[in-house]
């Protein structure tokens, strides 16, 4: 039987994203309208959002556990998070948890260096560009990160707490990730990794000037290969 996959939400465009993700390619492996039993629990953003502006990552790692907590009494058998930048709080979170977990961010990582990947450009919230999550994962594969300036950080936040957590798709918007994707390429950057899970809204391999790394259905894809017991979770 498939293991039950419990997710800790954060934002509910990013969760609902990686859940589609789940149940759709499920199918394909399972069978018509199959997927593996998924459970989900999400405090209110707004509150994950205070703690974030505060610097306050231990409160960020206790509304982690509480949903980690709360999906265990579920039945849940490991989780996931499609939120990278609360996975600051990781190292909090991953020593209390009753349950396993799969890292966005390993799981990125690892997906890079499979396909070749040496020099990666960061698109994220400016919590998570200014974080060690990405450096530290990529240069344990032996990768490098690009950040964003910090007008460009600053910017890219705006668009995803302003517009994409709330389901909002400008054309300028697009335009400007477009932009940036294009100056990481003119850094030498041989991909960029979509590191909010909201970005695929707005991002893909389309519309972008560099292949994509998108966060969102790695981490799907992972959880789904840990339930099915198809090899390595990553």
């Amino acid at each position: 039987m498939p293991l039950h996959i419990g997710i800790v939400a954060c934002s509910a465009e990013g969760a609902a994203l990686c859940y589609r993700t789940i149940c759709s390619e499920g199918a394909a492996l399972l069978g018509q309208h199959a997927h593996p039993e998924v459970s989900m629990h999400t405090p209110s953003l707004a509150d994950y959002v205070s703690c974030l502006e505060r610097k306050d990552l231990q409160g960020v790692g206790e509304l982690m556990l509480t949903s980690a907590r709360k999906l265990a009494r579920a039945g849940a058998d490991f989780l996931i998070c499609p939120d990278n930048t609360i996975h600051q709080a990781f190292s909090y979170v991953e020593p209390r948890s009753p349950l396993p977990w799969l890292h966005i961010a390993e799981v990125v990582a690892l997906a890079a260096a499979e396909r070749g990947c040496r020099r990666l450009g960061l698109t994220g919230t400016r919590w998570l560009v200014d974080s060690a999550v990405y450096p530290e994962k990529l240069a344990a594969q032996g990768l490098q990160c690009v950040k964003p300036d910090i007008p460009e950080r600053d910017e890219m936040d705006r668009i995803i707490m302003d517009e994409l957590v709330c389901g909002t798709i400008k054309p300028e918007s697009i335009a400007y990730f477009q932009s940036a994707i294009h100056g990481f390429k003119e850094q030498g950057c041989d991909a960029v990794i979509l590191g909010c899970t909201e970005i695929p809204l707005i991002v893909n391999a389309e519309n972008s000037a560099l292949p994509t790394l998108d966060s969102t259905p790695l981490l799907a894809r992972a959880a789904l290969r840990r339930a099915l017991h198809t090899g390595d979770a990553q």
